[in-house]
């Protein structure tokens, strides 16, 4: 019965990383982050978008690896070290002559659990303050990622995918209880929705939602929002990084997500059977 109650939370670390133009210092400093994260009792690290490279699409191309490669390799080896679960932000990989926005997902004894390749492209003109078009030089993913540990089922989603509630749903369905998104906001997208869609995914699915930015630097062609925030299923900001490069930590509580669930009972089988009918009706 103890164990059973131990199991029912566990300290999750999201690592604010300051990226620089130079990969093998990201690759330094994540490490190190990492390390002080797990010293710190964490039993789950998550790294943010891009933590190896600048983001933009001119940077894509020149930065990309093969998986397995250097950051991977890192990350293998420091989940191993550490004994943790690490999310590892995510990398601009290269495979068969195509590039991706890809998240890997370590375990404790450092093999891979799982591999995610950012489904929805960043692709947005807001006139007069950002155009972006991943798919200039990115291809989209087309599968979903979800990993098991000894705590709950984790789904895994690459920023713009938070936009989409369908996969924080599917991701629900299949189990999940706590949603990580590696993220760079910007300046424009970030003060209006950044919370807004966490808290909005974290409602709807009650589950906790968890979503790690780099740290913002205002020198960088690519200027991200920042602060990492995890949100409960109740739809509360639990946790929240400033702009700064930190770690941030927070206690996931999966008992108290099974009491939301059963004040608030939305999770009717028979419902989400109804609307998979309706939509094969459409």
């Amino acid at each position: 019965m103890q164990a059973a109650r131990a199991m029912a939370k566990f300290r999750l670390a999201l690592v604010q990383l300051l990226v620089s133009p130079v990969k093998s210092d990201n690759l330094n400093r994540a490490c190190q982050l990492i390390k002080d994260a797990a010293q710190q009792g964490a039993e789950m690290v998550a790294l943010p978008e891009c933590f190896n490279s600048p983001y933009g699409t001119k940077y894509f191309p020149v930065y990309a690896e093969k998986i397995p490669g250097e950051s991977t390799q890192m990350l293998s080896e420091v989940a191993k070290e550490c004994g943790i679960y690490l999310i590892g932000g995510s990398i601009p990989e290269e495979d068969a002559g195509k590039l991706y926005n890809t998240c890997t997902v370590f375990g404790p004894d450092g093999a891979m659990l799982a591999k995610h390749r950012k489904i929805h492209l960043f692709n947005i003109d807001v006139p007069g303050k950002i155009c972006f078009q991943e798919s200039e030089t990115l291809s989209p993913g087309d599968s979903f990622s979800v990993f098991d540990t000894p705590y709950c089922k984790v789904g895994v989603g690459i920023c713009y995918d938070l936009r989409f509630a369908e996969l924080a749903q599917i991701y629900t369905k299949k189990g999940c209880q706590l949603l990580i998104y590696p993220g760079a906001f910007n300046m424009t997208t970030g003060p209006a929705h950044w919370e807004l869609l966490q808290r909005a995914r974290a409602l709807d699915n009650q589950v906790y939602v968890a979503t790690v930015s780099p740290a913002r630097d205002d020198k960088a062609s690519y200027v991200a929002w920042g602060h990492s925030t995890v949100v409960n299923p109740w739809g509360e900001v639990i946790a929240k990084a400033n702009t700064e490069e930190t770690i941030t930590f927070t206690d996931i509580d999966l008992q108290y997500l099974a009491e939301i669930r059963q004040q608030i009972p939305i999770h009717s089988q028979r419902r989400l059977d109804l609307y998979s009918v309706e939509a094969k009706k459409d």
